[in-house]
């Protein structure tokens, strides 16, 4: 059987309204919506499966109108979601958000109840699915209990994406059981427990977070690339020469490219390189998640 990636997490249904003038409150607006498909589970699934790599993926889907598109989007790029929890009366997760004409988030609300349903029962259930894979990602938009089952019971390396640096304390019992951890410069201070002035901090962070079990710690520094300290070996990668369109999805395509990387066999040095390319691809679409990421062009940029 073909190794695959299993991701848990959740799948939204992103709803933007972009203003064409300054927005003027309780009123309506002239502007533009757009729906499309998001949820940093359901990202970086999709980012795995450009780069080719079969993904099972675990997640509770609602009984609505959303919870069809959800299907077909996933069938149509190769998402297996035969393992998904179908909740009877469920609402699809929903991100609602209103930005102003420059593109500035005014205000949103986020309906995600529906991932409470990703239980530590559920998640028993498919331990068969989870510790049979190559691979499982997680996100800390799942419930504590969820995650702290996931650091007990699953036995496959369990790659984190803490997503906050609120949400990124859920990580924090289980840190000890993770293979890889991939925080930005805030969330590797707040479970590091470290400021990040320089070099040295830096460095020292990732030493503290190792410290815990972790055998792998990358630290995303935006565009100043990323800092990875593998078991004994450290590296710092500068971003390659990129055209900032829309950063949204550079996060989520770093993880899977990271994924890709680790399936692969690279060494540390060239999986930094691999999912900074990865990262660098996202961020040049217009879209959260760039069609024209792939295996081979990523390859192509990181010169590998």
């Amino acid at each position: 059987m073909e190794p695959y990636v299993a991701v848990v997490g959740g799948i939204n249904i992103d709803i933007c309204g972009k203003s064409a003038a300054p927005l003027i409150g309780r009123d309506s607006n002239p502007g533009t919506v757009k729906l499309s498909m998001g949820g940093v589970g359901r990202n970086i699934a999709h980012n795995l499966r450009l780069l080719g790599c079969p993904v099972r993926m675990l997640t509770a889907l609602g009984d609505d109108f959303y919870a069809g598109r959800v299907e077909e989007d996933c069938a149509r790029l190769g998402i297996d979601l035969r393992h998904a929890l179908r909740v009877p009366g469920g609402t699809s997760s929903t991100y609602l958000a209103i930005e102003g004409p420059e593109g500035d988030m005014e205000l949103a609300i986020c309906d995600d109840a529906l991932a409470r349903h990703i239980t530590p029962a559920y998640l028993a259930e498919q331990s068969e699915v989870l510790n049979g894979a190559a691979a499982v990602a997680v996100d800390t938009n799942l419930d504590a209990a969820a995650l702290a089952w996931l650091g007990e019971h699953c036995t496959a390396p369990i790659f984190a994406d803490p997503v906050s640096v609120t949400k990124a304390e859920k990580l924090r019992p289980i840190l000890g059981r993770l293979f890889l951890l991939k925080p930005n410069r805030i969330e590797a201070e707040r479970l590091s427990g470290v400021p990040v002035t320089d070099g040295r901090t830096l460095e020292l962070a990732a030493a503290r977070l190792l410290a815990t079990g972790l055998r792998r710690v990358c630290i995303s520094l935006g565009s100043e690339g990323v800092y990875c300290a593998w078991d004994t070996e450290r590296c710092r990668i500068p971003c390659p020469e990129t055209k900032l369109i829309n950063a949204s999805g550079g996060g989520d395509a770093m993880m899977a490219g990271l994924i890709r990387a680790f399936l692969d066999g690279l060494p540390m040095e060239a999986a930094a390189r691999f999912a900074l390319a990865c990262s660098a691809i996202a961020v040049e679409g217009e879209e959260t998640i760039n069609p024209a990421l792939s295996l081979r062009a990523a390859q192509r940029r990181a010169s590998l």
